[in-house]
């Protein structure tokens, strides 16, 4: 059975599936590979369609795994786009839609990829194909339902591949082992509200939140690490919902989002936070409270085994090599860390989440042909 990676493309970005409706792309692609020998198991939860697909033993040393997801974006006002958002649009080459980068080639590729090595030369081991619903969303039904379906029916990845777009310029310009993490910090500081002619009679949390997110924007978290560039903070929002000029308001609130490298964690970040947001109530007499939010902890798959396969295959495909990165944002590679090492390539990711989202379609038989490579010198060389 051969696969057009660009016509499966086509038909997934045909699948509205905004999170966390599905669309049709997951029974889509359970009927192609339960077609193709694989088998096919369910890892629903809630709302979320979650496809686990294994060809070749259950539980083998030498399991080769893929990673991807087919909910996409909203695509905003229709009228935006030159074409369809779901039409799957063809234009001098390229494919317009949402998803189109992010990231429905990428899937449509490692199972085009998977099923044709499992018809023309079966390997000693197996594949496992996991493909969630909830990845642009809040993430807790997707990839975290999937790894815990594995756990409790005894199903393991040996290494993985998640097909995200990774490749800020060029195909084959970048892998990225590993990720930075990621949280926000949610600020409300409460003084007494009271006339602007008379602020000695109450006590303005404005300038106490200014002087925190002061003190926070211009703090030096790091210099960077062997593999990460210095961590960040941004300040993403201030506000005091005060329309009134001669009120001094009684709250004032603010949020700041980190992505941290691994000189770091969400636990010491928040120790942190909060030391700083002491000082500065026990300063000016202004309480400030707090609250978290982890999307996720920095990780690193360390150069090695993996990342020289998928490297090799890259240059031999394309004639160029890959850097090693950590760079960008979250992704599913965050929780698939702790179940097996796990690395992610993909295609040019430029367009992704933008109007007239669009990959070139050459590109994506380029990528097929980059993980069936992959594959033969996984199974050749294990």
């Amino acid at each position: 059975m051969n696969i057009d990676a660009a016509e499966l493309t086509a038909q997934l970005i045909r699948c509205p599936s905004v999170t966390p409706e599905d669309g049709g792309a997951i029974p889509l692609l359970s009927e192609l590979l339960a077609a193709s020998g694989f088998e096919i198991f369910r890892a629903d939860r809630g709302k979320t369609f979650n496809l686990v697909a294994r060809r070749g033993a259950k539980g083998h040393s030498r399991t080769f795994g893929f990673n991807g997801h087919t909910d996409v974006v909203p695509p905003g006002d229709p009228k935006d786009w030159s074409a369809d958002p779901f039409g799957a649009h063809i234009n001098d080459g390229w494919l317009i839609g949402r998803g189109a980068a992010d990231m429905k080639s990428g899937v449509a590729a490692f199972v085009a990829a998977a099923v044709e090595l499992m018809r023309d030369a079966p390997p000693d081991g197996a594949i496992l194909i996991a493909i969630t619903g909830d990845e642009e969303g809040e993430a807790t039904d997707g990839t975290t339902a999937i790894l815990d379906w594995m756990a409790a029916n005894n199903e393991a990845m040996s290494v993985c591949l998640v097909g995200e777009p990774t490749c800020p310029d060029r195909l084959g310009d970048t892998i990225k082992i590993g990720r930075r993490g990621s949280m926000t910090a949610y600020f409300t500081a409460t003084g007494v509200q009271g006339h602007s002619a008379y602020p000695h009679r109450a006590r303005n949390p404005v300038p106490a939140m200014a002087r925190l997110v002061d003190r926070l924007a211009t703090h030096t978290l790091d210099k960077g690490t062997e593999h990460f560039d210095p961590s960040t903070l941004a300040v993403t929002t201030f506000d005091t919902g005060n329309p009134a000029s001669n009120v001094i308001p009684a709250a004032c609130r603010a949020t700041v989002n980190i992505r941290f490298n691994d000189t770091h964690s969400a636990a010491s970040l928040t120790e942190w936070l909060a030391a700083e947001a002491s000082g500065i109530a026990d300063d000016t007499g202004v309480e400030i409270d707090m609250t978290t939010q982890v999307s996720g902890e920095s990780f690193l798959t360390p150069p090695g085994d993996l990342s020289a396969l998928v490297s090799t295959a890259v240059q031999e495909e394309t004639g160029v090599t890959p850097v090693l990165s950590t760079s960008g944002g979250t992704s599913d590679a965050r929780f698939i860390k702790t179940h097996c090492p796990v690395v992610e390539f993909g295609l040019v990711g430029q367009t992704m989440h933008q109007v007239d989202e669009r990959v070139e379609i050459e590109q994506i038989h380029a990528l097929k042909a980059i993980y069936r490579r992959i594959l033969e010198s996984y199974f050749a060389v294990s």
